[in-house]
Parts: C-alpha cells; structure tokens; sequence
C-alpha cells in the first residue's frame, strides 16, 4: 500500500460521514474532501451505486409480460381483484393508467409528482422514496369472470373468452375456501424488495379504486439472492429444492411450446400472453416435522441434501423411471411427488413457487405457512390439469399439504411504449 493510500485510509477513519454533514454549513466539505482524499472515494461509490441500481431495473414494455420468464425475485405481492365498475370505457382506462403507473415504479419512479394542491393528497404514496427498483416486475391478467358473470355479459367481451380461460376443476381432496378463490383481475408484483412490491400493489389499488377492488392477496417469499450467493434452487418450507424441473427460459423455441399462447391456439389477443394458475397450498409443518429424513425423502423422490432424484447424484440428473431395486419395487416410489408431477415428461409448467407464512393459525395454535404455487403454460388443459390429477389422486405429499385458494388467469401480451396492457383484448 502507498504512503498516499494510507493516508487516505487514515483519514477515512478519523473523519465520518456526520462530520462531513456537520461540516457542510460552513462550508468546509471542500476543504474536508480535499484534504482526506474522500472526494474521490465517495464518487466512485456513488458511480457504483448507480450503475447498480440501473442493473436492477427490468423493462416493464416489451413483446411479453415481464416477471414471468424473468429470473425469480426474492418476493412477491399477489392480489386477486373484483371490478366493481360497469361501464367498459372506465375499464380500459384503468389498464391505461396502470401501464402508465406500471412502467414508473418499474423504473423505482413515484407514479405522480407531490400535489401542488394542499387539499389534495400526493399521487404516491411515498414508502419506496429513495428505493432502488429492486428488479420490480408487474404482471397483469383477466380472470374468466370478467368475461361472463352470474351469466351476465358486463363488458361485451363473452365472445373473445378462450376456452382454456375457465374455472379450474375440482380435483380430489381440494379444501378450497372462497376468500382465497378466483378474481376478475390479479396483479402479479415480484421484487427482490418487499416494501417495493407493497408499494407498487398498493398504488396500483389506489388507482382503481371506485372501478375494482381487492379479492384477496398474498404475499411470499424466497431465499434472498444475497443469502444465495451460488444462485442454486430455493427450498420449500419442507426443506426440499423446489423448481428443479422447469423449462428453460432461454429457448425461445421451448417457451414457444410450453409458456407463450401461439397464434391459431384460439384469439388473437392473447397471442404472446401465458395462462397463470395460483394455488394456495397450506403445509402442515408440525406433521412434517415429526417425520423421518427417510418418510420425508421417500414422498418427494429426492434427497433432500442434493435434491437429486433416487438413484442419482446430482439435482438435475435425468430420472430413471424404470430402475427397480433388489425387492423389483421402483427405485422411484410410484406414489413420490418427483414421479407422479413428471408423468412422462411431455407436459411442463414454468413454475414460480414462494412460500408464506401469515403468523399463527388461531384455531390449532400451529403455523399458517405453505406455498404460493404460481405457475405459467401455454395450454392449462394439457398442461397443469392433468398434472394436478395425476397428483391429488395418489401424490404422498398430499398427507402433509392442503389446497386451499385456486384460481386462473389470462397474463396479457405486453405492450410497446405508447400503448397499454390490455389492448389487443379492449381492441
């Protein structure tokens, strides 16, 4: 180290940021700066900071929806949403709005300047002041209710419903409750930042207010990227990887055939859209916990310490369906979750898991924690249906989880710059 460096060093520690605020209405920061070497050292700080905090912007316009294929963020704010409005015409200009406010917080912007008016409150709401965008995606989508309700048509829009766009069946053992079921919209907020998240949901909310109102919400939770230095696979509340199997996002020829609507799969308008199904799933932990390694290992068809499937070494080795043990019983037990969500492999989902916990469940003084299962396709009727089936029938998971909210949604197309969420549907 130079004589220079060290002496630099030295006053680095001798003078701290307070002095220097201190200093500032006499204006000695100048003299300060100068004289310590800081000047240097706190813009090239700054310069970091900024080209980070530019790195943490994903685009908000764009052919599709961000914050599907975009790398999973460490949080999420689902909200679920009943339009109260009857007249199309405020419909449309609500998506118009949220495009706009939309493209602002996924630039870490307020979606309003302070009100000038003294009587009227700020267009922002203020808590993510000074934030970074923490790689905030926002993703829209329409719920089959919008189209046909009570059997009636609202918005003149029944004949551009899809039919893969309807209410899930019931599968066996669901547990459904209705104040975590179904919605005419939802808004999708994921961010590496949960006050983000909260902050573009709740603006998003205060915009449609007197047109739509809140169903239901969720929000979730994953290792945090800072946690995870290797980027490996997160680990569900069972303490098992959960997302191993998933399409890779980089193809586009893959996401073509599993995510993206293609054209010719029925309207035109949700062509380069996706099918989002959301599953509420409470886990039982307690049971779990008094589970063996080996009961626990044997119901996913993983170790739990690899997350390799039985009879391989590593995470993402190729299953061996077909390898039976020294008692010719499946190496892979028939009931195993790995084995039953596979089937034979041609059926994939994009999956986008977060876990929750919301605290105590009052009534059995155990955790009310599970799994946000938020997963897109391009077909659900080929795709997350007869998967779900095979599963709620004979998936040994099922003793430790309950399903208890479900709903589907169309993600709409994106948009370029100038245009809106939602306009090749109101279109």
């Amino acid at each position: 180290m130079s004589k220079n460096t060290n002496s630099i060093a030295n006053s680095s520690a001798k003078i701290s940021r307070r002095d220097i605020l201190k200093t500032a209405g006499a204006g000695g920061v100048g003299v300060i700066l100068g004289a310590s070497g800081l000047g240097g050292l706190l813009s090239i700080t700054e310069s970091k900071a900024t080209t980070k905090e530019a790195h943490e912007i994903v685009p908000f316009y764009g052919k599709h929806q961000s914050g599907i294929t975009t790398k999973t963020q460490n949080h999420v704010y689902f909200v679920s949403l009943d339009v109260t409005t009857s007249k199309k015409e405020e419909l449309v200009q609500l998506f118009k709005d949220w495009t706009n406010a939309a493209a602002l917080l996924s630039e870490g912007k307020a979606v309003g300047d302070l009100s000038s008016n003294e009587f009227l409150p700020p267009k922002d709401t203020g808590e993510a002041a000074g934030l970074s965008a923490s790689n905030l995606t926002i993703t829209f989508g329409v719920g089959p209710s919008l189209f046909i309700k009570g059997n009636q048509d609202r918005f003149g829009l029944s004949g551009k419903q899809p039919n893969e766009l309807v209410d899930l069946p019931k599968f066996p053992l669901d547990a459904l409750e209705e104040e975590w079921t179904g919605g005419d919209l939802c808004i999708q907020a994921c961010a590496d930042d949960l006050q983000v998240a909260f902050h573009a949901v709740r603006n998003l909310i205060r915009i449609a207010r007197g047109k739509a109102i809140m169903r239901w919400a969720q929000t979730g939770f994953q290792r945090t990227k800072q946690a995870d230095s290797k980027n490996e696979t997160p680990r569900n509340l069972f303490g098992f990887k959960d997302g191993t199997v998933n399409p890779d996002v980089t193809k586009e020829k893959e996401m073509n055939k599993q995510v993206w609507v293609q054209p010719g799969d029925g309207p035109d308008w949700l062509v380069n859209g996706s099918y989002l199904v959301v599953r509420r799933i409470q886990m039982f932990i307690e049971v779990w916990d008094r589970s063996t390694l080996k009961e626990q290992e044997n119901t996913f068809g993983r170790y739990r310490d690899s997350g390799a499937p039985f009879g391989q070494k590593n995470e993402f080795d190729k299953l061996d369906m077909e390898h039976k043990n020294d008692k010719g019983e499946y190496s892979l037990p028939v009931d195993s979750h790995t084995r039953l969500s596979h089937g034979d492999g041609s059926r994939q989902i994009l999956r986008r898991a977060y876990s929750y916990s919301d605290g105590m469940d009052l009534k059995t003084g155990s955790f009310d924690a599970g799994l946000l299962f938020l997963c897109f396709q391009r077909t659900p009727s080929k795709q997350f249906i007869p998967i779900q089936t095979r599963l709620a029938k004979m998936d040994k998971l099922n003793e430790y989880t309950s399903h208890r909210g479900s709903a589907i949604f169309a993600c709409l197309p994106g948009t370029k710059s100038g245009g809106f969420i939602g306009e090749t549907l109101f279109n």
